[in-house]
């Protein structure tokens, strides 16, 4: 693989966005967990911030550098949060406590987000876009920023292994519990369905919400 220098700023500048949104996303799984009673992700190292903890070599760096280089569109994943729901507070039912923890991830991206928006607000707000995207912490910022919103709403798919199945188990009654077991049991062809057609279903949404970033930023 020759890589000419370019290309090797686009891995970085992608690549900054794709490792901090992760470590977020999955530090907030933690964090959600310990604040509900259970210490599995602490004392499994992942109640921290430093992105070598929750990286994925596959996931997080292999797959996302070579659709860099390519120039196609991609998807990764870091090393899962482990969690017991039996030793949640009992003061929330588990099926709730399940349901903070998942939407804990999303939620952060979302947020992380939003801090970029204030950010770019601070830098930018007023100049216009065309005059901000000159600008390569704008271009950081954006990039931060979108990368958050689409890892937020793309994890929310209800399909496992993606935190929505997680999040529809939270809200579902009792009685759908079939649902979830069929979700289980056909999640593989499920999963490669969403990794195909994922995109399509999340580009609404994800378009939304940064046209109203953008206008919160004032440009």
């Amino acid at each position: 693989m020759d890589l000419d220098q370019n290309t090797i700023l686009r891995v970085v500048m992608y690549m900054v966005p794709v490792i901090l949104s992760i470590t977020v996303h999955e530090y907030a799984h933690a964090f959600a967990s310990y604040k509900l009673g259970d210490d599995t992700a602490a004392l499994s190292g992942r109640l921290t911030l430093n992105p070598i903890a929750h990286i994925d070599l596959l996931g997080t760096v292999i797959i996302p550098i070579i659709s860099i280089v390519y120039e196609v569109p991609f998807f990764g994943w870091a090393k899962p949060v482990p969690f017991n729901p039996q030793r949640f507070t009992r003061a929330l039912r588990m099926k709730t406590s399940t349901l903070i923890v998942a939407l804990a991830g999303p939620a952060s991206n979302l947020l992380f987000a939003f801090l970029m928006v204030i950010v770019g607000r601070v830098l930018f707000g007023g100049q216009g876009i065309d005059a901000a995207s000159g600008s390569p912490v704008f271009t950081l910022l954006n990039l931060i920023m979108t990368v958050n919103v689409a890892l937020a709403f793309f994890n929310i798919l209800p399909v496992p292994p993606l935190d929505g199945s997680k999040i529809l188990y939270g809200i579902l009654p009792d009685r759908f519990f079939g649902v979830i077991e069929f979700l289980e049991r056909y999640s593989f062809v499920l999963f490669i369905v969403i990794i195909l057609f994922g995109a399509r279903v999340v580009a609404v949404p994800i378009t939304i919400v940064l046209a109203l970033f953008y206008a919160l930023m004032g440009l």
